[in-house]
């Protein structure tokens, strides 16, 4: 029995790690693109979910978010 409750605990843990790792990027992506007045960007960034990947494509190369240069 108490290998079924960490098992179950350690699932849980990991969904709520994942959760907000999306919801982190998802959020910081989406005020990007309303700031950039990018409508398409948005729609598509709050529709799709890819925990994070998109997001990330979106801020590093097409909002250049973590550019030096900037």
């Amino acid at each position: 029995m108490e290998h079924m409750l960490l098992f179950v605990s350690f699932y849980v843990v990991a969904f709520l790690a994942i959760i907000g790792w999306s919801v982190v990027w998802k959020g910081l992506a989406l005020w990007h693109s309303a700031r950039r007045k990018e409508k398409g960007w948005f729609v598509v960034l709050l529709i799709v979910n890819t925990l994070g990947i998109l997001e990330i494509v979106y801020l590093v190369f097409v909002a250049k978010v973590f550019d030096k240069k900037q």
